[in-house]
């Protein structure tokens, strides 16, 4: 279980911060287990208020908190967020904290406490050429989010999801990212990190979404190779090297997610559910359920 700290101010982006820890709690609820935990951060008691006037009330102060990753999330008027006292509390916080990120424009603070003097980083790229002048020991990228060792940053709200996706599928495995990607409906945005523009990656994707399609009626995974207009091997090991799991492993998770989902959230005949997902035979279905996720459609529907 990792633990995440959000430090907020005043003018924080609602975007980025839903972007930031939504799909965190999507990897604790689809993979059953506490993989994250978060607590919302700021130097001082009280509220902070968003941009859009969003509330929220800090579970502690920065000072009293360490974790696994402290992600810094000032966004609008994040040079009055500076100065002397701001800079001595990251630098403490650089402390108790495996890992700093700055999200959207927390990169500023980040470096003007000097904690990234030697380190690649990026920013909200209408501060980037402002950024770059303002600090030259900082290695400038033009990139949606930068990973260099333990300091991470992120050019903005819809980049802070890429990159929390990246962390999910590089800590738990692509698989699981998958299924969260699913879930907010943005697998192409989701796999970014995963080179989404090159056209292997676009078959891959291809393919998912046939498979997608094809749920209760299963394809054969070669013909599924034949619609996309790769062979079987190449898109084996493509799709091995993006996700982790050849292409029957992805599928029958897949049928399984869904059938999982149905169990869950209807009062439908495992029968009928193990058809939906594929399965002619609800004793094959329940066996393959059991395999993948440790319990029995049965023993869902009962906790749920």
């Amino acid at each position: 279980m990792q633990h995440f700290g959000v430090l907020l101010f005043d003018g924080f982006s609602n975007h980025c911060l839903a972007n930031t820890v939504e799909p965190l709690r999507a990897a604790n609820t689809l993979s059953g287990r506490t993989l994250y935990k978060w607590q919302f951060l700021s130097l001082n008691a009280g509220p902070v208020t968003s941009s859009s006037g969003l509330q929220v009330s800090p579970h502690d102060r920065l000072g009293n908190v360490s974790g696994d990753l402290l992600a810094v999330m000032p966004s609008y008027g994040f040079r009055d967020h500076g100065g002397w006292r701001t800079q001595a509390s990251l630098r403490a916080a650089a402390q108790r904290f495996r890992i700093m990120a700055g999200m959207d424009t927390g990169s500023w603070l980040l470096a003007e406490a000097g904690l990234l003097d030697g380190h690649r980083a990026t920013i909200h790229w209408e501060e980037l050429t402002g950024f770059s002048e303002r600090f030259p020991e900082v290695e400038t990228c033009r990139e949606r989010y930068v990973i260099d060792g333990d300091r991470i940053t992120c050019s903005g709200a819809m980049a802070a999801f890429d990159l929390v996706m990246h962390l999910i599928g590089r800590d738990h495995g692509q698989a699981l990212a998958l299924e969260v990607a699913q879930l907010f409906m943005t697998r192409d945005s989701a796999r970014s990190h995963m080179g989404g523009a090159g056209s292997a990656s676009a078959f891959v994707n291809k393919a998912l979404a046939l498979m997608q399609e094809h749920l209760e009626t299963p394809l054969p995974i070669p013909e599924i190779a034949r619609r996309v207009g790769r062979s079987q091997k190449a898109l084996e090991s493509r799709m091995r090297a993006d996700l982790g799991a050849g292409p029957a492993q992805v599928y029958r998770r897949l049928r399984l997610n869904l059938a999982r989902k149905l169990v869950s959230e209807t009062d439908l005949p495992i029968g009928e559910i193990a058809l939906r997902a594929g399965y002619d035979d609800p004793s094959a279905m329940t066996r393959a359920f059991r395999a993948e996720f440790g319990t029995s459609p049965r023993a869902i529907r009962a906790a749920s």
